[in-house]
């Protein structure tokens, strides 16, 4: 097979109130330049290095194996992975979610599957167990979908995304999924639950009519996790402060965090936000409206 490169989008879950099931994909990219080679080896930068396993312990490698395995196939033929990352790894970014997906990609290509959107989704659930990041990592755009194990629905939007501008703030530390999902309760109020679930219910129908004020409005609104995931956050109440006063739509904690996201009209002027949140890292982002993307290079001319 000729070389070939993978392209996987960045994302973010929640948006809030859409706990476990909303994803938007940002374009912020993982990049994954293939070749064949005489045995599996990933390149890694040396900021990946540290965290990233170079090796077929690589969780790419082994979502590829476990893709090529429902279609039959043994075994991958190997091949070196040059992996350029721009996604922040373990700060609620999706990164996790770029290897299951770029995994996925691996193996449709290196076995020439033809798989579908809806196909590599349901893999990637099988994989990940809930489908937030991984839809619209797939998919780009704005993804709603559930997913209990056995029945996935998704449904995408992607109208009016250019009108919005998400400004990441990204802190100078990890926060575990893991301590993440322990921190959050067995159990809800039922009449808290309700609220809760409205909230969501006004997130996704103010996204189909491209209403960003509500959007914004309804992402300040979530009861199922950022109250709690609160405590392992302590720059949210800052932060969130910060972009309000510099004129947010909405803001609230990407995935399982540390990143903080608030979403402003495309047009806004961003200097005097930077100045105020020296301490962080800002990325200003748009949709993704692609998802997952593979090209073979064109042949060189003779």
């Amino acid at each position: 097979m000729n070389t070939f490169t993978i392209k996987v989008p960045a994302t973010s879950a929640n948006l809030g109130p859409g706990f476990d099931s909303v994803g938007l994909a940002l374009d912020l990219y993982v990049t994954l330049e293939c070749e064949p080679a005489k045995e599996w080896n990933f390149v890694l930068s040396q900021q990946d290095a540290p965290f990233i396993p170079n090796d077929k312990n690589n969780l790419i490698y082994k979502s590829a194996v476990f893709t090529a395995a429902k279609f039959g196939k043994d075994e991958l033929p190997p091949h070196q992975i040059r992996m350029t990352n721009d996604v922040p790894i373990a700060r609620g970014l999706g990164s996790s979610s770029t290897a299951v997906v770029g995994g996925i990609e691996l193996a449709n290509q290196l076995f020439s599957l033809n798989l579908t959107k809806s196909q590599k989704l349901q893999i990637a659930c099988e994989i990940e167990g809930h489908p937030d990041n991984v839809a619209p990592a797939i998919y780009g755009g704005i993804t709603v979908s559930s997913y209990d194990g056995s029945n996935l629905e998704s449904v995408r939007f992607s109208k009016g995304l250019e009108n919005v501008v998400f400004a990441a703030v990204i802190p100078d530390y990890h926060v575990e999924t893991e301590k993440a999902r322990a921190i959050l309760p067995d159990e809800v109020p039922y009449k808290e639950a309700v609220y809760a679930s409205g909230m969501a219910n006004v997130l996704v129908a103010a996204l189909a009519e491209q209403d960003w004020a509500l959007v914004g409005r309804m992402m300040k609104q979530d009861k199922w996790h950022q109250p709690y995931r609160g405590e392992l956050i302590p720059d949210f109440p800052k932060v969130s402060n910060v972009l309000n006063t510099h004129g947010a739509l909405g803001y609230y904690i990407s995935g399982a965090g540390p990143t903080m996201i608030g979403m402003f009209n495309a047009d806004k002027d961003f200097k005097n936000l930077f100045s105020d949140l020296a301490d962080y890292q800002i990325d200003l982002l748009q949709a993704d409206t692609n998802g997952v993307t593979a090209v073979n290079p064109a042949p060189m001319n003779q």
